[in-house]
């Protein structure tokens, strides 16, 4: 699954084919095939692995407890870093975005996560801690799909190496309090110099 991620990352799911995937892996074209009876079910096992992982970042941001605007901050950051650094994200975020040319059903892009967020602004929201006029849920989907569209842009332009600049951007202009102090994640005081 590893070698089939890095082919779909760094090729595209129209260009891997099983023959690359083996070669990658150091299997035969056949062994392959025992795991994965086709292209498409080898890329819905990698998207299923990477709508894994997201939960697992997201299992991580809330057991350090933070307060919810930090939470948000700290799960963008973190899931910026592994689209940046992890073969397997690369290539989840890629065959979402060609979900099209795959003839098979992959699962809802991004729900969770989603929700997740929104529960999170929802919680800033009773506490005073955001003062947004659009509505957490509606913010939510927002900061995702603003989220998810700079680090495609990121990918393009420069292979993801700017994505936690370009991700602190989305923060600020979208949710300007992750500015403050109270707000700011525990991933930039040991990651970067921001």
């Amino acid at each position: 699954m590893l070698a089939a991620a890095r082919a779909f990352a760094e090729r595209g799911y129209p260009a891997v084919t099983m023959h690359d995937v083996a070669e990658l892996s150091g299997m035969t074209k056949g062994a392959v095939y025992f795991h994965y009876a086709n292209k498409e079910n080898l890329a819905l096992a990698v998207t299923a692995e990477f709508y894994t992982r997201l939960p697992a970042i997201s299992d991580a941001v809330a057991r350090l407890s933070l307060p919810p605007v930090a939470s948000v901050a700290e799960l963008l950051l973190r899931t910026a870093a592994a689209l940046r650094d992890e073969p397997l994200m690369k290539a989840g975020a890629r065959l979402e975005i060609e979900r099209g040319l795959i003839d098979a059903e992959l699962p809802v892009p991004f729900d969770e996560y989603t929700t997740l967020i929104s529960a999170w602004l929802h919680s800033a929201r009773a506490t005073g801690d955001l003062a947004h006029e659009t509505p957490p849920d509606a913010l939510a989907r927002v900061l995702v799909s603003a989220f998810f569209g700079a680090q495609h842009l990121s990918w393009v332009v420069n292979d993801r190496t700017d994505i936690i600049e370009r991700t602190l951007e989305v923060l600020h202009a979208v949710v300007p309090c992750t500015r403050d102090p109270r707000h700011i994640s525990p991933y930039l005081h040991g990651h970067t110099a921001a």
